[in-house]
């Protein structure tokens, strides 16, 4: 994938970004309810499954042999290793997606986004930070998923990922919920009133009123 794609899609891509236990995933599920013409990308992963989680809808569950030949092969269209995993986002899927008309959000780290801002610049980088140190670690151990070693390790990484968060092109504070779902739907409300967007969207229309 070249920058030149930029030319043809008529989707927006939105990377959303957050420390673990930022509230990025509520967050995204949340906007999703109450949207239209918006999807959010499934990522490829080696890691296990969670309770609850479901192969094809939180994540595309692969073996790290798998994940490592489709990462050779090009089919990535950013991917990286987090706490011994890998994850990855399907570059052919993304790229349909957003041909398509369709709004595309990528929940990824820091690296991923960094990949993805690289290949496709116009895309909207969001970061979601929480209110404060104390909160991350209450909402860390609140998960009851991991033992306090794990938690103290995430932590520590939560820390080091906010440091990253001058990389995007919009801070989201996640303290009051709702107020946080609002504000991510005005961003992305924001990237279709654009007049590139609307001039592809509403061509004719525009064509119509502006023939003498």
């Amino acid at each position: 994938m070249t920058d030149n794609l930029n030319l043809s899609l008529t989707g927006t891509l939105f990377i959303i970004s957050a420390p673990s236990g930022a509230g990025k995933t509520s967050l995204v599920n949340a906007l999703l309810e109450n949207s239209r013409g918006i999807k959010v990308s499934v990522s490829y992963t080696t890691r296990s499954l969670r309770p609850g989680e479901v192969d094809g809808v939180n994540y595309h569950f692969v073996s790290r042999e798998t994940f490592i030949a489709r990462m050779e092969q090009g089919d990535f269209l950013e991917s990286a290793e987090v706490f011994g995993n890998f994850y990855g986002t399907s570059q052919d899927w993304v790229k349909k997606q957003l041909a398509d008309g369709i709004d595309i959000i990528l929940e990824i780290d820091w690296q991923g986004a960094q990949q993805v801002r690289r290949l496709l610049p116009a895309a909207v980088s969001i970061f979601i930070l929480p209110p404060s140190r104390k909160t991350l670690l209450e909402r860390l151990q609140g998960r009851g998923q991991d033992d306090e070693k794990i938690i103290a390790k995430r932590y520590a990484e939560a820390v080091n990922e906010m440091s990253h968060y001058s990389e995007s092109d919009y801070i989201v504070i996640n303290d009051d919920f709702q107020q946080a779902v609002n504000d991510l739907a005005a961003i992305v409300q924001s990237q279709r009133l654009r007049q590139a967007r609307q001039d592809r969207v509403h061509q004719q229309l525009i064509s119509e009123l502006l023939t003498k």
